[in-house]
C-alpha cells in the first residue's frame, strides 16, 4: 500500500497534503512524527497518479482522499528549468542535512538525473509533468513530495 500524509485534525480542508510513500519503508524513512500527522493508506495506482501529476490529493474526509485532475504544460524550456531547479534546491537541501539518511543514494541519483537533464531535448510545448516524462521515456522518477 501507499500512503499520503496530511496534516492533521483538518478533514474538507483543501490543500493539506504534506507528503507521499510509496511503500512502508519509504515511509518509515520520513522525517516526520508520523503521530502528527493523517496518514492515509491508498491503492499503487492512486499513488502513481499523484507521482506523475495526473492527480492532486486535494484534501481528506476520515480515510477518503478527494483527488483533482493535473494539467501541465511547459510552453518553453525556461519554465521547465525554473522547475527542475527548484527540485533540485529541494533535493539539495535534504541530502546536505541528512548525511546518514537511508534514503541518500536515492535522492543523490536523482539530483545527477536531474542535473544531467537536456532540456534541448524535449519538445515544447511539454504537456505533462517532468515525472511523466521521465517515466515515459523509462526514466526513474520521483516527485518532489517523495523527500523525506
Amino acid at each position: 500500500m501507499s500512503y499520503f500524509i496530511f496534516l492533521k485534525n483538518l478533514d474538507n480542508v483543501e490543500a493539506t497534503l504534506y507528503k507521499i510513500a510509496e511503500n512502508q519503508s519509504d515511509l518509515n524513512n520520513l522525517n516526520i512524527i508520523t503521530s502528527a500527522y493523517k496518514i492515509i493508506e491508498d491503492s499503487q495506482s492512486n499513488f502513481n497518479l499523484v507521482k506523475f501529476g495526473n492527480k492532486y490529493p486535494n484534501k481528506y474526509n476520515n480515510d477518503t482522499i478527494t483527488y483533482l485532475d493535473q494539467n501541465y504544460s511547459y510552453t518553453k524550456k525556461e519554465e521547465l528549468q525554473t522547475y527542475v531547479d527548484a527540485f533540485k534546491n529541494q533535493i539539495k537541501q535534504f541530502t546536505y542535512n541528512n548525511l546518514n539518511h537511508p534514503l541518500l543514494n536515492r535522492w543523490n541519483d536523482y539530483y545527477i538525473q536531474l542535473n544531467n537533464l537536456n532540456l534541448n531535448n524535449i519538445t515544447y510545448p511539454l504537456n505533462k509533468s517532468l515525472e511523466q516524462h521521465f517515466n515515459d521515456s523509462g526514466q526513474s522518477s520521483l516527485n518532489i513530495l517523495q523527500i523525506p
